[in-house]
């Protein structure tokens, strides 16, 4: 099997076992996504859902949170962790934002990595969930996964996961495998301890448990 087969197969099987994954983070417009998946960096989703919920309460534009005292910003966003920083970039993404695009988020990838706090993760997870388009978002549950199973070979770099799944998942379906991977990383393929690989319906094809390397 070559990894463009098993790639295929894995699609296939993850669809079957979480056919409704999809983003974990509370959004209904993309200026709030690209504020959530800023405060995502070392937190939980459901931490920054109940987080964000004041913040845009607080400050339901890109406007007025454009406008707003980036202390106050670090206040709210606190208990995210990395305050500071997060706060920072928040107020630099949307003061972009609101001067140079409109209020609007771009459905560019190279114009949402000019943003402030925007790295190849949050525009792929952009890219992707608000605009439909081609998208691999190489998370920690992605890069674990892909290297167990064998869709990569010893790679721990986001951008160099992300461009050896580009060679091998088809373009529609890399957004949605990348979700399942988190949904089959947490509930079955857990980093802290040991997988449950006898419940794994990719048991049978992971190079963990002894399938030769893919070609």
């Amino acid at each position: 099997m070559t990894k463009k087969q098993l790639a295929l197969e894995v699609i296939d099987r993850l669809k079957k076992e979480y056919p409704d994954a999809g983003c974990t983070l509370d959004y209904d417009e993309a200026w709030k996504l690209l504020v959530s998946v800023r405060l995502a960096a070392q937190c939980t989703d459901a931490r920054v859902n109940v987080v964000v919920a004041g913040l845009f309460e607080k400050y339901p534009s890109v406007a007025a949170l454009a406008g707003a005292d980036v202390d106050d910003i670090e206040k709210i966003v606190h208990p995210c962790g990395l305050g500071k920083s997060k706060a920072k970039d928040i107020s630099a993404c949307m003061k972009m934002l609101h001067e140079q695009f409109n209020d609007r988020v771009p459905d560019d990838f190279d114009l949402l990595l000019n943003l402030p706090g925007v790295g190849r993760k949050s525009a792929n997870l952009i890219m992707g969930d608000v605009f439909g388009k081609p998208a691999i978002v190489t998370d920690t549950h992605c890069i674990r996964l892909s290297n167990r199973i064998g869709l990569v070979k010893d790679e721990k770099e986001p951008k160099k996961v992300e461009m050896a799944l580009w060679k091998i998942v088809p373009p529609e379906e890399g957004s949605d495998l990348c979700h399942r991977l988190v949904c089959h990383g947490r509930d079955v393929c857990t980093a802290r301890t040991k997988p449950h690989c006898t419940k794994c319906c990719l048991f049978d094809i992971c190079k963990r448990n002894g399938v030769k390397e893919y070609d």
